[in-house]
């Protein structure tokens, strides 16, 4: 009888990325991050404990925003990075990291996306 090796999970924002990328296919794969790591961004905001599992699911998250971030920088189309980032604040918001949420607010350039993103989210207001 032979045995299944469970290999790690891949996560889709530890995937390389053969650049250059054009700026719709980062803002698709931003999304595809944004989605991915939603659980885990719910999972941090929800637990009160110090658990391995809240531990697992913060640095997720990490991860997962870390990379989100480092490809909207490499997108070029102002319109398109400020989309990408709003989803990015979105996440953050969900893990209730207001601080970095802030902070990438400030980013956003469109005024009609920094209004969306202040009526989908009143707390950033300051």
């Amino acid at each position: 009888m032979w045995k299944f090796r469970r290999s790690e999970r891949k996560e889709i924002w530890d995937e390389e990325i053969q650049w250059p990328v054009g700026d719709i296919e980062a803002a698709h794969r931003i999304r595809e991050i944004c989605r991915s790591a939603a659980d885990s961004a719910g999972k941090t905001a929800g637990a009160a404990d110090g658990s391995d599992k809240k531990k697992y699911e913060t640095e997720r998250y990490e991860r997962a925003a870390r990379a989100a971030m480092e490809i909207a920088m490499k997108i070029s189309d102002d319109l398109l990075r400020d989309s990408s980032v709003r989803q990015i604040v979105s996440l953050c918001v969900t893990a209730n990291d207001l601080k970095t949420a802030r902070i990438l607010l400030r980013a956003i350039g469109a005024v009609s996306i920094r209004e969306d993103v202040l009526n989908d989210h009143p707390m950033l207001r300051q």
